[in-house]
């Protein structure tokens, strides 16, 4: 019992270390990103200024707005900028549970880990984005309707959408981390295909902006390819593993 206990409260030191420096990391970044801040919102703007009619602009309704905006345009950039640190730490912080040879793996995984999560983002950014922005925009032709889209709530929109088609594409860095520690298996997986394709679907059709089927479509095919590549890399892991 006290070496299970010495176990917990060791894991327990660990998980807070990682979340420290992870977290130390994230300022500094925050810090670096807030001097472009103004650029990199107009950078985020892109997709929908695109779409809206000539002259349109958006809007901030009380003093502070754009202020808060560009502080949270550099938390937003400094979670990306910082975000192969932070996947540095989950790695120390599940390598424990690896083997000795699978322990070396670390740039492998921070490398295709952070490759992933901003290619998802940019993947959301440079093709769904303006497909489900110009849906939006459509649909208020001819309504009489004037649309003035509001800084902090277009950013708070679009960080979301961001992160989490970043977070989407970690799918098989995640899949093959739980392969690795014998959580999951390739026969699971398998087993598991037949859900997977209405399963993808339905989040995609969830997490796209616009309601369209390409829109859906555009993201769902990535997320099955994603899921396959995963089922073929735990399938070879397991092949090579002692």
């Amino acid at each position: 019992m006290n070496l299970e206990k010495q176990s917990l409260i060791q894991h327990l030191t660990d998980l807070r270390t990682c979340l420290i420096r992870s977290l130390i990391a994230l300022g500094i970044s925050m810090m670096a990103c807030l001097y472009f801040s103004k650029e990199i919102f107009r950078f985020l703007q892109q997709p929908l200024l695109k779409v809206m009619p000539q002259g349109a602009s958006f809007i901030a309704t009380n003093p502070l707005e754009a202020l808060i905006t560009y502080l949270k345009v550099a938390l937003l950039a400094g979670i990306f900028l910082a975000s192969p640190f932070i996947l540095y730490q989950i790695w120390r912080f599940v390598a424990p549970a690896l083997y000795k040879n699978e322990k070396k793996l670390a740039f492998s995984f921070v490398l295709f880990a952070s490759v992933f999560f901003i290619g998802g983002a940019w993947f959301g950014y440079a093709v769904i984005f303006p497909i489900g922005f110009k849906f939006f925009v459509t649909a208020l032709e001819g309504t009489g309707i004037q649309f003035l889209p509001q800084m902090q709530d277009y950013l708070s929109f679009i960080s979301k959408m961001l992160l989490t088609f970043g977070a989407i594409f970690e799918l098989p860095i995640i899949l093959i981390l739980l392969a690795r520690v014998g959580l999951v298996t390739a026969s699971m997986l398998n087993k598991s295909q037949r859900y997977m394709l209405p399963l993808i679907f339905l989040v995609a059709g969830i997490l796209t902006p616009g309601p369209d089927v390409l829109s859906q479509f555009l993201l769902g095919i990535p997320l099955l390819l994603l899921f396959e590549l995963s089922v073929l890399a735990v399938w070879f892991m397991q092949k090579k593993r002692p």
